[in-house]
């Protein structure tokens, strides 16, 4: 099981690798939405904010409003980030719940 310091650290890693797409991406992303990653297994959640490609104001914990709302287990937040698992898959074998508008989706799906 990954700590909460390794899923933070992980989410910062996909902000500055967002951070280093959202020029090419940006014109093609319209997505300004709150998000927030609940860590299941660690009882833990992070939350920000995707705008223009970007992750931005990340910080400890939950956002119950957040728009786009991701929840996984700490090894799968990392996995995903890593790259080492695919999201597709992910979700539909139910180890990652994504909860977000159908439009939302599809253009969160391009961003990662």
């Amino acid at each position: 099981m990954a700590t909460v310091d390794e899923c933070r650290q992980a989410l910062r890693d996909l902000a500055a690798r967002l951070e280093r797409n959202a020029e090419t991406v940006r014109e093609r992303i319209d997505l300004d939405r709150t998000l927030a990653c609940r860590i299941n297994d660690l009882e833990t959640a992070f939350h920000g904010r995707l705008a223009g490609g970007r992750l931005v104001n990340l910080s400890d914990g939950d956002d119950p409003k957040a728009k786009i709302a991701i929840s996984a287990s700490s090894d799968d937040l990392v996995a995903l980030v890593q790259g080492d698992l695919d999201v597709t898959r992910a979700v539909a074998n139910r180890r990652v719940s994504i909860k977000a508008n159908p439009f939302d989706l599809i253009k969160l799906r391009k961003l990662l």
